[in-house]
């Protein structure tokens, strides 16, 4: 197991900064990716050999016996580097903010009996029962490959086609356009990947038969050049970014039925996509019945679709509609055994889980996901409405409503084949998640942390904000100073029963410092209001939810006679984030004194269509919400320090928003740091970039605090 430790002693020269990068962030070792066959004998997973250890391998718990099978591993399969991955692999690890190696994902047959995935662009077949893997050695580079439903070939996708590979290890094209360098086929586009949850553009047929293709046309979408300063001698990348109030890629949907090596026919779905430009979710309820989940440009409305496969006829089968916006859920929509439709929408101020549009979870619930649809039962994830800081796992049937399979105050999330369910559980009590099946722990190598979470949950104010509070330990004397150590923004929680969660908190908490962290509203888990608090409006709500925070923890800690230094206060903060510390440093100097901005939106006319116009609608329409939430007509007011960093790879929150935010700060004679990251993306995966960021974010806000050493 490499030089790491399971549960035991770090190496003397261990620092937390260093595990923290080299485990990326204490994940590697851990079992992920889960499935769990049909008949619930088998459970498949990947996890490395260490918590060190980047390169997955794919294994397989057998549940009667409990006893654990390794299936396939990268090492003695391929020996190449992630640099042999193809781009659109590469692109997609980003879009899932994926940094291990190996076997990260796969795709498996209905039975749960093979597997496929790609090593190096290349495909690779694994049996699940047999426990014996080998190369397809197809056409390539290969991506996404994924076998059909009764374990006869496998399509994937390369470059901006897709193909099928067959078992004997002839591939041929199933669909392409060699004269339309814009077109791409089985592949999502940017937005549906980055903001919609949907990383897969194409969709088996039950029987195998025929498969739903996506093709995307991106010639419309305006061109952005990604470069790399550090060399300058590189030619720079071409990304097609669809900016806020710009055009996104056509997308449109065919069924292509499998003939002898060569498409039999093709067929278009239809619907209105000038009304419903966006393509959500595609999911065959059966083999002559296709659901496409649509939504309009301004995500106030969105349909379910059902599809005839073979003339492409549709008929709306769900609506939905909000004023602001209606969220996309995950797992849904889903049809039971009988055919009835099973969605989440929000109906009486939460998310609830609709059966034939009737709805059937508990109305102190706040659905967060469907996790299976089996036959009469549906899996989901939910939480209470005031505490959404745990998350439950629930089924619902008809013939016994509602129950919670889960008690223990966390984070719990299941897994479900047949009447196998495997449920991960993250707790306050205890480091990292379990893994549970029955009465078996699939084992988890995850390193031990170098820190102790010294962390307190409590509820501020008249709305009962969640904020969590981590102290150093030991015996605290004088005042602390503070940090601020927020998301703030929609879609992402930072104050969960979870022990992990807290894990860098606590690292900067044991330099020194009081770090308060607080889920404000536009946060998820809270109800429609709460996550609506922040249309039009990014920046007043989540800012004065962070004040609003560190008023009431002053006073919550001082009944126990701990003092805060309120002339000392940081906030530091990565993406949405980074735009929130940026903001409250800004805007709010008489509360924050240095800010850490990593990777922030500063102008939200520069982030894409389907994430900004969700919250501040077409720029072009009515720019009010963009000024309002904008840093570059405030920059002039910085009157404290503020450290900007970014990855100038970035193709999500790209480099031009530090450096416009620079731009406009230097123009008003305001003092500030810029650290730029050469080669790094959003997500910062680069050991030795995220050791370092750490130790800079603490000597820059000891420097500019004066806080002694």
């Amino acid at each position: 197991m490499s030089d790491s430790f399971v549960n035991g002693d770090a190496p003397s020269d261990l620092t937390f900064p260093r595990q923290y990068a080299r485990t990326q962030r204490l994940t590697l070792g851990d079992p992920r990716t889960v499935t769990v066959s049909p008949d619930g004998q088998r459970v498949v997973f990947c996890r490395s050999d260490s918590g060190d250890d980047p390169v997955n391998s794919l294994w397989v718990l057998d549940v009667p016996t409990g006893t654990e099978r390794l299936v396939a591993d990268p090492r003695q399969l391929l020996a190449a580097a992630d640099s042999n991955e193809p781009a659109e692999e590469r692109a997609r690890r980003e879009r899932t903010r994926e940094g291990a190696g190996g076997v990260v994902s796969y795709a498996t047959d209905s039975a749960v009996t093979i597997a496929s995935f790609s090593l190096g662009g290349r495909l690779f077949g694994a049996g699940l029962i047999s426990g014996t893997a080998r190369e397809l050695t197809v056409a390539g580079p290969v991506f996404d490959p994924r076998p059909d439903p009764t374990a006869a070939r496998v399509a994937y996708v390369c470059g901006a086609t897709i193909r099928i590979g067959e078992l004997d290890n002839s591939s041929w094209e199933l669909a392409s356009e060699p004269h339309n360098p814009n077109a791409t086929w089985g592949s999502a586009e940017f937005v549906a990947a980055e903001e919609m949850g949907r990383h897969r553009g194409y969709w088996w047929s039950p029987d195998g038969a025929a498969i739903a293709v996506e093709r995307a046309d991106t010639s419309p979408v305006s061109i952005w050049h990604i470069a790399d300063p550090a060399h300058p001698e590189t030619v720079p990348t071409q990304h097609r970014y669809p900016a806020a109030g710009t055009d996104n890629a056509l997308v449109s949907l065919f069924v292509i039925t499998l003939g002898q090596r060569t498409a039999a026919s093709r067929v278009q779905m239809h619907w209105d996509t000038d009304s419903f430009p966006y393509l959500a979710n595609v999911t065959w309820a059966t083999k002559d019945r296709l659901l496409l989940t649509v939504q309009s440009r301004d995500q106030t409305q969105l349909l379910v679709l059902e599809a005839d496969p073979a003339t492409g006829i549709t008929n709306v089968v769900f609506a939905d509609h909000d004023d602001q916006w209606v969220d996309l859920v995950a797992g849904t929509p889903a049809v039971l055994g009988d055919g009835r439709l099973v969605m989440a929408a929000d109906r009486a101020g939460a998310r609830r889980l609709l059966v034939d549009g009737n709805v059937v979870s508990p109305p102190d619930q706040q659905v967060r996901s469907v996790t299976a649809v089996a036959d009469g039962t549906v899996t989901f994830s939910a939480n209470p409405l005031d505490d959404p800081t745990v998350q439950h796992v629930w089924t619902w049937s008809a013939d016994t409503g509602c129950t919670c399979l889960t008690t223990e105050e966390g984070v719990h999330a299941a897994t479900v084949g047949g009447e196998t369910i495997a449920i991960r559980s993250s707790t306050l009590a205890a480091h990292g998640s379990t893994l549970r099946v029955g009465n078996t722990i699939i084992a988890s190598y995850a390193q031990t942390p170098l820190v102790e979470p010294n962390v307190s949950i409590h509820r501020v104010g008249d709305d009962n904000l969640a904020v969590a509070v981590v102290l150093p330990h030991g015996v605290i004397s004088g005042p602390l100073p503070v940090l601020i150590d927020p998301y703030g923004g929609p879609h992402s929680q930072r104050v969960v029963s979870a022990r992990s969660a807290y894990l860098s908190s606590q690292w900067f908490a044991d330099q020194g410092f009081a770090v308060i962290i607080t889920d404000g509203r536009g946060t998820p888990g809270r109800g429609t209001e709460w996550e609506r608090a922040v249309h039009l409006d990014l920046a007043g709500p989540v800012l004065d939810d962070q004040v609003r925070a560190l008023e009431g923890v002053t006073e919550i800690l001082a009944r126990d006679g701990i003092r805060l230094d309120r002339q000392r206060v940081g906030i530091r903060g990565w993406s949405f984030g980074g735009y929130l510390a940026a903001l409250a440093v800004i805007q709010r100097p008489d509360i924050f004194h240095a800010a850490v901005a990593g990777a922030p939106v500063t102008e939200w006319r520069l982030y894409d269509t389907h994430y900004t116009e969700r919250y501040l609608g077409d720029p072009f329409t009515d720019p009010e919400p963009y000024d309002r939430s904008s840093l570059l007509d405030i920059a002039h007011l910085l009157t404290q320090p503020l450290l900007l960093i970014h990855g100038l790879a970035d193709d999500n929150v790209v480099a031009a928003h530090t450096l416009r935010l620079s731009s406009a700060l230097l123009a008003a004679g305001k003092s500030h740091e810029v650290l730029p990251l050469s080669g790094v993306t959003h997500m910062t995966p680069q050991e030795i970039v995220a050791e370092n960021l750490l130790l800079h974010q603490l000597e820059f806000l000891r420097r500019v605090l004066r806080i002694q050493t």
